[in-house]
This record gives C-alpha cells, sequence and structure tokens, in this order.
C-alpha cells in the first residue's frame, strides 16, 4: 500500500519530450505507485497518447499549466492553511490525520486545491487526490471518515493550531515553550460525515 500523504511537484517541462511548458498550456498528468510510492509524470498533449506504463495510473487528469509569476521578497508571514498543512504532512502525518483532512477542505472550499480524484483504498477509507491550483503539485490525503461529533473537535483544533478565535480573530501569539495542543483521535467511523466532504464544485476535467 502507498504512504497516506504524499505531495509531488508538477514539472515545469513535458517529462518525455523536455520541452517546457508554455502558459497556458494543457497537459497532462499520470500519478502511478512505484515500489510503495506515488510516481508523478507530466506530459504534453502530443506524448500523452504514447505514454506506456507496466500498469494503469493510480490516477490522471488534465489541466492547464500556469507560468509561476517571479517570487518578490516578503516578509515573514504567521502560519496559515497551506504553511501549516505542509508542516504536518512532513513532520506528523499520522498523528493529526483528522487536522490535515480538515485543513485540506479548508484549502479546496477557498479555491487553493482542486480534487481530482478518489480512490477506495484496501481498508475502505478514501484517498483524496488534490492539486494546487497555482502551483501544480499534487496532494495526497487520506480521508479518516470523520463522524458529525467528531467535527467540531477537530475544527477547534484547527482554530487553535492556525490562532483563530472564535470571533475569527487571530489570538495573539502563545508564550514561549507553550505546547501545541494534544491531537484529537483518529475517526474509527464507517462513513464520512456529510459536513465533513470536500465539495466536487470547481473541479477542471480529468
Amino acid at each position: 500500500m502507498a504512504q497516506d500523504w504524499d505531495i509531488k511537484p508538477r514539472a515545469s517541462a513535458c517529462v518525455r519530450c523536455e520541452k517546457p511548458f508554455e502558459d497556458r498550456q494543457v497537459y497532462h498528468s499520470a500519478l502511478t505507485v512505484v515500489e510503495g510510492r506515488y510516481q508523478r509524470g507530466d506530459y504534453c498533449s502530443v506524448c500523452w497518447p504514447t505514454v506506456e506504463t507496466d500498469s494503469a495510473p493510480y490516477s490522471d487528469w488534465r489541466a492547464i499549466f500556469h507560468a509561476p509569476p517571479p517570487q518578490p521578497e516578503a516578509p515573514l508571514k504567521k502560519e496559515n492553511a497551506e504553511t501549516l498543512l505542509r508542516r504536518l504532512i512532513a513532520e506528523e502525518p499520522e498523528a493529526r490525520r483528522n487536522v490535515i483532512f480538515i485543513l485540506t477542505i479548508m484549502l479546496e472550499r477557498t479555491r487553493v486545491f482542486v480534487e481530482r480524484d478518489v480512490q477506495l483504498r484496501e481498508d475502505g477509507l478514501l484517498s483524496r487526490v488534490y492539486e494546487h491550483r497555482k502551483s501544480g503539485e499534487t496532494f495526497v490525503v487520506l480521508d479518516p471518515g470523520l463522524r458529525l461529533e467528531q467535527l467540531a473537535q477537530v475544527e477547534q483544533e484547527v482554530m487553535d493550531m492556525l490562532g483563530i478565535d472564535p470571533t475569527g480573530k487571530k489570538k495573539p501569539p502563545p508564550a514561549e515553550g507553550t505546547p501545541e495542543p494534544a491531537p484529537s483521535e483518529p475517526a474509527k467511523g464507517d462513513s464520512p460525515a456529510d459536513a465533513g466532504q470536500p465539495s466536487d464544485a470547481g473541479n477542471e476535467t480529468r
């Protein structure tokens, strides 16, 4: 079984012909599992029909390449939903699985992410494949199947980690050495709560 969480960057050129993608060019992506790890390939429309794999892709889709704008120097910013998601995936994905999922839904609803595919795992849980609209990175996120009664607790945990109080305002930074709140227990329900499910709106053609 492939790992539960992963981030794969979008290539800036076709992996077959190595021709750089142009701004607003249509490209094709394929996500495969090789020796238990996700492997992504991005192809131009000319090379895509010639792509041959030993097995069917885990997931594939079509999208439009947007050339990244030059990055200006910016002052250090406080942690937001995206930076928190990246940090948790890198540092403690299993312990924060519920928080990671809610952060992913937040980023989909604010149109930072677009859902590309959903795969049913052998254990009955779902793996959701998202793409970052600007960077083109692929995020593979485990859907823990949160129950309705768990949502409020996990959402409050997310707000605490982002430093947001119930009114939506940023809280003052905690004193140095203050530990983060303990992670909520992973869900054990058979089916996800409707309120915790990502919206299909805004998905591009796969």
